[in-house]
C-alpha cells in the first residue's frame, strides 16, 4: 500500500496537460485554475483512476489535507510478523487477510482439504504462483487498462477514438500512432506515452 502524498500523478486543464509530480505539489499547482472555476482532472500515474482532492481553503489547507491523509501499511503475509509500532492485543494476530465467497464443485473442495495447511493455505499459493506465471501478462492488460480508461475520460470524444482503442487492445502501436495522430497534442502524447508500455509487453 502506498500514501496519499506519494502517488504521483498527471492533471490536465480541458486539453492541456498543467501538472505533474507528487499529488500535493499537483494540488498545489492547480490551485489556481481550480478557483478560477476552469476545469481540471488528476489522474494518478500509474492507472489513470481519477483522483479527487479537495481544493477548499487556502495552498496550505490543501497541502495539509494531503499530508495528512491516512497512511495504509503493509499487508503481512501469514507467519510473518508485524511491523508497525502497535503493541498487539490477544487472540489471532491480524494477517491482512479479506474473507470473501469463493464457489468451487465438491471435488475442488475435496482436494483442498488434503492439502498441507488446508484450503486458504493452498488456494493462497494456487494465486501466487499463477500470479509469477502469468507476471507479463498482466503487466500487458494493466498498461492497457490504464491507457484505455485515460483515452476514455479524455479523448472518447475524439476523431477515430474507437479505432484507436482497439488497436490499443490488438497491440498494434503503428495503427495506434496513425489513429491518434489529430488528437489535441497533450492529450495524444500522453495516451501514446501510456500505450507505450502496452505496445513494449507484448
Amino acid at each position: 500500500m502506498k500514501a496519499v502524498r506519494t502517488i504521483y500523478c498527471t492533471a490536465f486543464c480541458g486539453v492541456k496537460r498543467v501538472a505533474s509530480g507528487l499529488v500535493g505539489d499537483v494540488a498545489v499547482a492547480v490551485k489556481g485554475l481550480v478557483d478560477s472555476g476552469q476545469p481540471v482532472a488528476v489522474f494518478e500515474e500509474a492507472t489513470s483512476r481519477p483522483i479527487e482532492i479537495d481544493f477548499r481553503g487556502s495552498v496550505e489547507d490543501v497541502r495539509e489535507r494531503i499530508e495528512a491523509a491516512p497512511i495504509d501499511g503493509p499487508v503481512a503475509e501469514e507467519g510473518e510478523p508485524e511491523t508497525s509500532g502497535e503493541a498487539r492485543g490477544r487472540g489471532r494476530p491480524r494477517l491482512g487477510v479479506v474473507a470473501r465467497e469463493v464457489t468451487l464443485l465438491p471435488r475442488h473442495w475435496e482436494w483442498l482439504s488434503r492439502q498441507p495447511g488446508g484450503a486458504s493455505v493452498a488456494l493462497r499459493r494456487l494465486v501466487d504462483a499463477a500470479r509469477r506465471e502469468n507476471a507479463s501478462l498482466d503487466r500487458r492488460r494493466d498498461a492497457q487498462e490504464s491507457a484505455n480508461r485515460f483515452m476514455t475520460s479524455m479523448a472518447g470524444d475524439q476523431p477515430r477514438f474507437e479505432e484507436a482503442s482497439r488497436a490499443l487492445f490488438a497491440g498494434d502501436a503503428e495503427q495506434f500512432d496513425a489513429l491518434t495522430q489529430a488528437w489535441p497534442d497533450d492529450v495524444r502524447d500522453h495516451s501514446r506515452r501510456l500505450a507505450a508500455a502496452a505496445f513494449a509487453a507484448v
